[in-house]
């Protein structure tokens, strides 16, 4: 417990983040403004009375002062050790600080109340312990005991004994508890908690907990300590015996003669060396260890060094950083190639969205990376392929192609097993290690190209590699590592969807590549494919040119295809034509090829188009014969159905089919017999001739398999044609399913069919009225060389496409767009 006595007029000497506790003599450096000020003023306030100056020891703490003191008395001053003015401070007694006051000096004068404590009450029993007793109760002796047993065992650790033997002739509660604030352990807050705790037990608890404390803390730090110190010792350890260990294989070594050496010694340097993922570490280490362990003969060993090898030649910190200048990849894009908006606008998308990621602090979510898996489908010759570089290019990262074309071995994709002999890593983990970056562009040519056999399935390993949800921890069977493949774009190229297996499908984003217009072929004529074999050639840009008429005819005669592979080709045979007969000395240059020198450099047109040619000569100059739209594998086609009927006196009724067909086709040319036998009569045709003659349906180019349910309408088309006599319109192709009611319902490929029709000279279209919003895909200058008719039923197929029977003249027909 505590009384308070008569108030005192004392200078205040603040204490910065310091704290002094009644009983401690601290020196104080005269040269601190405040310090001086204070000592001088209570040098000037001394008088006979007050015996010492005094002064109030007050903490300050962030510019707060305690509530509580301590009265210092000056007993010295002098200079430091190092020569600087100071004065030597005695605490004498707690003090409670109050009201400001006036004092002689610069300092600042505050009242204060002498804080006088009370200590426990002896014992009645007790006596003095000169004669063997104890003058406190007995919970206070067991704490003072334990005070002193904490006090001397720090002590002891830091070798102060003759602090240890002045501490334990303290018998006063009071001084005991604040010999502590010596402590150099305890915070100021702390010692501010002992300043202001008056009663001498309650201080005494506190600063016994307070050393129990800082004693529990220090047996863990020295526990940690020595461990931190075994650690090292085993690692110098370890390194005394590598070292002769190393030193034993050399001698080894030369007494063998074998002067290469130092295999095994510098991969563990390498490993460690390395930034490698701490997993990737630990496996490596684990290795060199086994490495270490075998015998030079060992098979193991050599096994293990490739493995290293090919571990540490992987880029697994190595990261590209994306071009963010969207207009720029843009550009870059369109430079390198003409039309291909849609996948341009995926490009685009998704550097757009990558930009904003990064932006947000959103590069790593979940542990995936914003990598992207594109399939491009399309025909042979649309670019595809380079396509590929040019989204490394315009993403500024690495590219690298892996070919699957022929692929049937699962660890062509996973990697082989250990165990085997020449066992590798997997395409996609070299494609890696060949781009240097875990970022880069893969190209994943030819998907749909992909087989499986008795040694597994590719395309189901391929499964993880292209699912954003798993692929950020890929392991490969070589490896035995994960790897993160979250963060590559993945660009998988394919000419037919449906030879790609569903599952894996699904987890690529579509974009179909449906071939080029004639206009956008002559831009990628002028613009690439000229420039580039006219460097082949050993030509100049000034030398020979090719003016748009010409690349346009050998765009529409020359070739007919999706892509423009064959017009490179006969770009090049023209370029090679031309150099020879410059050599020659047949033709002076500069050259410009005009449309009428194709004939002289290349020979005949090879694709003349059906409305070209002479009217007595075309396909549809019978009847029987219609003009229908196809997608192959190259792209879409025009097909045409040739129908006949047998004699009733040589052939049995029913239905003949050849062309090599499919189940499909075959089951839409019965539907269309059925539907005109049932509906003959409505449409004024001799259906009796169906029942007792035999009808033949034929597909040309009979070594191409055909199938699919698309040439519905033309079979019912060829079939009425062929029993009312009248022609089909030569201009006019069609596509569409056509049910046993004569319904026209809808079919797949319209732009690529459009496409191949505006290729083929056709004019007027009949396509599904259910398939008319697939005309937005379609480019607008095909549109605009077609008449396309949406339709419903089969009767309006017969209505637009037949010709009248009277004169064969093309009828006058309501536009229906």
């Amino acid at each position: 417990m505590a009384a308070e006595s008569t108030p005192l007029a004392l200078p205040v000497l603040p204490l910065d983040n310091e704290v002094v506790l009644p009983g401690m003599v601290v020196p104080l450096d005269l040269s601190d403004s405040e310090v001086r000020a204070a000592v001088e003023a209570a040098q000037a306030a001394a008088t006979s009375e007050t015996g010492k100056p005094r002064v109030l020891l007050v903490p300050r703490i962030d510019g707060t002062y305690a509530a509580t003191g301590v009265l210092g008395t000056v007993e010295q001053v002098g200079r430091l050790a190092d020569g600087d003015p100071g004065a030597l401070i005695r605490g004498r007694d707690r003090v409670r600080i109050g009201a400001g006051t006036t004092g002689p000096g610069a300092a600042l004068w505050v009242e204060g109340t002498r804080v006088e404590e009370t200590v426990p009450e002896p014992s009645p029993s007790s006596q003095l312990r000169s004669n063997g007793g104890d003058p406190y109760p007995g919970q206070v002796t067991e704490l003072v005991t334990e005070y002193k047993a904490l006090a001397t065992a720090w002590l002891r650790k830091r070798g102060a004994w003759q602090v240890v033997d002045r501490v334990q002739a303290i018998d006063d509660v009071s001084t005991l508890a604040d010999n502590s604030g010596y402590s150099p352990f305890l915070t100021t807050e702390q010692k501010v908690a002992l300043l202001e705790a008056t009663d001498p037990v309650a201080r005494l608890k506190l600063a016994t907990q307070q050393l129990r404390d800082h004693l529990a803390e220090q047996d863990v730090a020295e526990s940690i300590a020595k461990d931190v110190q075994d650690g090292v010792d085993k690692q110098q350890r370890e390194f005394l015996l590598r070292r002769q260990l190393e030193a034993v294989r050399k001698e080894l070594r030369e007494l063998n003669g074998d002067q290469e050496g130092e295999e095994s010694d510098d991969y563990r340097s390498r490993v460690e060396a390395a930034d490698l993922p701490e997993k990737v570490r630990e496996a490596a280490l684990k290795e060199v260890d086994k490495l270490e362990r075998s015998s030079d003969q060992s098979p193991e060993g050599s096994w293990i060094r490739t493995w290293l090898d090919t571990v540490l030649e992987m880029p697994w910190s190595e990261r590209t950083e994306d071009a963010y200048d969207i207009q720029g990849a843009r550009a870059v894009l369109d430079a390198e190639h003409a039309g291909l908006t849609d996948v341009k606008e995926r490009i685009t998308e998704y550097l757009a969205v990558r930009k904003r990621r990064a932006e947000r602090g959103l590069g790593v979510v979940g542990g995936r990376r914003g990598g992207a898996v594109l399939a491009l489908v399309g025909p042979p010759g649309v670019g595809k392929t380079s396509l590929g570089e040019s989204v490394a290019h315009a993403m500024g990262r690495r590219f690298v192609r892996v070919a699957l074309g022929g692929v049937r071995d699962e660890a062509e994709i996973r990697g082989h097993r250990r165990t085997y002999v020449g066992a590798l890593p997997g395409r996609i983990v070299r494609a890696i290690k060949e781009a240097g970056s875990m970022n880069p562009v893969v190209l994943l040519d030819e998907i749909d190209k992909v087989g499986s056999d008795f040694r597994g399935d590719p395309a189901a390993a391929l499964l993880e590699v292209l699912d954003p949800a798993q692929n950020h921890t890929f392991r490969d069977h070589y490896l035995e590592v994960e790897l993160d493949l979250s963060d590559v774009v993945f660009l998988a190229t394919a000419n037919v969807l449906e030879a790609v297996p569903e599952a894996l499908a699904d987890r690529m984003d579509i974009v179909r590549l449906d071939g080029y217009t004639e206009d956008e072929k002559v831009v990628i004529a002028r613009d690439h494919l000229l420039p580039r074999q006219l460097e082949r050639a050993g030509l100049a840009t000034d030398e020979v040119a090719l003016d748009d008429g010409a690349l346009r005819r050998l765009a529409g005669e020359y070739t007919r295809e999706a892509g423009v592979r064959t017009l490179e080709r006969s770009i090049a045979r023209l370029l090679r034509k031309v150099a020879a007969q410059h050599e020659l000395g047949e033709r002076e240059l500069p050259f410009t090829v005009a449309d009428g020198d194709l004939r002289a450099l290349l020979g005949r047109p090879r694709h003349v188009p059906e409305s070209a040619q002479d009217p007595a000569e075309r396909r549809t100059a019978v009847p029987g014969v219609a003009t229908g739209l196809a997608v192959t594998g190259a792209g879409g086609d025009v097909l045409y159905v040739e129908a006949s009927l047998a004699d009733p006196e040589t052939g049995a009724a029913g239905l003949t089919l050849t062309g090599q067909l499919g189940d499909v086709m075959k089951e839409s040319a019965q539907i269309a017999l059925s539907f005109l036998r049932s509906h003959g009569a409505e449409l004024e045709l001799p259906v009796g001739d169906l029942k007792e003659r035999g009808a033949h349906i034929h597909f040309p180019a009979g070594a191409v398999p055909k199938d699919g349910p698309s040439a519905g309408v033309t079979m019912t088309t060829a079939l009425a044609s062929l029993l009312s006599g009248r022609l089909v319109r030569t201009d006019v192709a069609m596509t569409g399913e056509v049910s046993l009611t004569g319904r026209v319902l809808p079919i797949g490929g319209v732009k690529q069919k459009l496409l191949a029709a505006h290729r083929a000279g056709v004019t007027t279209v009949i396509i599904p009225k259910r398939n008319e919003p697939d005309l937005d895909d379609v480019p607008a200058e095909v549109l605009d060389g077609l008449d396309v008719h949406a339709v419903t039923d089969v009767r309006q197929v017969l209505e637009l496409a037949l010709s009248p029977a009277a004169n064969g003249a093309v009828p006058e027909v309501p536009v229906a767009v």
